[in-house]
């Protein structure tokens, strides 16, 4: 009489998993051939945006001319384990704890109508295998565009600066616009303040202890850490520089929808824009 293996041991000499063969006794659901070109296309866009939720995802089928269910495409994509991960948590940064004069926090008067109306800026830290290195960027609030970013070694204000001096380069500061930041000793900096000064910006800073006051700030850099950077392993800074560059302008600014701007890019968003936006004239 011959000895009688249990499924587990019959599973490891076969190299097939328990949960294979259980699953193999109780077929599952037939799927029709719709079901299969949907699929198909939903993994497409997910190879392109691995974080997509079930609601960006209805909008990116849409614009390829699909007519999806919303609760149909949630089913397949949690069979199909296409749901995103959870984010990461918020970390705090800013040091405050300077002497350099701060300014009032103005947004809450504020109803933004436009572009160029309210700028907001920022700084977070991303880690290397050996060191930290430090990005900056500046967007607009009523677009969400990146206007302007830096990325460096260091938190020193030439940081910001840098990144104050490309969105300067890219757009014209028409009369009233505001930058709004934290209470960093980076934006508090005189060299900072003075540049806002000299292009006849007012200043503006978040409450004290208060990260909040930049919400769509810190929005973003939720979505850089979620989409890029920890998805990412960068040799050096060199390397960062150009993927996150790379994120930023031509995939956060120019092709992630935004539930904001009615599942639009920025840059989507800026074109339907009336009148016809404006340009930095050459020198």
């Amino acid at each position: 009489m011959g000895t009688e293996l249990s499924v587990a041991q019959m599973c490891t000499l076969s190299g097939f998993s328990r949960a294979g063969y259980y699953r193999s006794l109780t077929p599952g659901p037939k799927h029709s051939r719709e079901d299969l070109k949907l699929r198909d296309a939903m993994h497409k866009v997910a190879l392109d945006w691995p974080v997509y939720g079930s609601r960006r995802m209805a909008h990116e089928l849409k614009k390829l001319g699909w007519k999806v269910n919303r609760k149909r495409m949630q089913r397949l994509m949690r069979e199909d384990n296409l749901l995103c991960l959870a984010k990461r948590k918020f970390v705090v940064t800013t040091d405050s704890a300077h002497p350099l004069p701060v300014y009032p926090n103005l947004p809450p008067s504020m109803e933004v109508t436009g572009i160029n109306q309210l700028w907001i800026a920022d700084i977070t830290y991303i880690r290397l295998e050996e060191e930290f290195i430090y990005l900056a960027v500046i967007l607009d609030a009523y677009s969400r565009r990146v206007i302007g970013w830096s990325l460096d070694d260091t938190m020193a204000e030439s940081l910001t600066v840098a990144a104050l001096k490309v969105a300067l380069s890219e757009r014209d500061v028409p009369p009233g616009l505001v930058h709004h930041s934290d209470r960093g000793v980076q934006y508090a900096a005189h060299g900072y303040t003075q540049l806002l000064k000299d292009h006849g910006m007012a200043i503006s800073m978040s409450r004290k202890g208060n990260p909040w006051d930049n919400a769509a700030c810190e929005s973003f850099m939720k979505t850089l850490k979620h989409e890029e950077v920890n998805r990412t392993e960068y040799r050096n800074l060199a390397d960062a520089r150009s993927r996150i560059g790379r994120f930023l302008e031509s995939i956060y600014n120019d092709k992630r929808m935004h539930s904001s701007l009615s599942y639009q890019s920025p840059s989507e968003f800026e074109r339907g824009l009336a009148p016809e936006l404006p340009k930095k004239e050459a020198a």
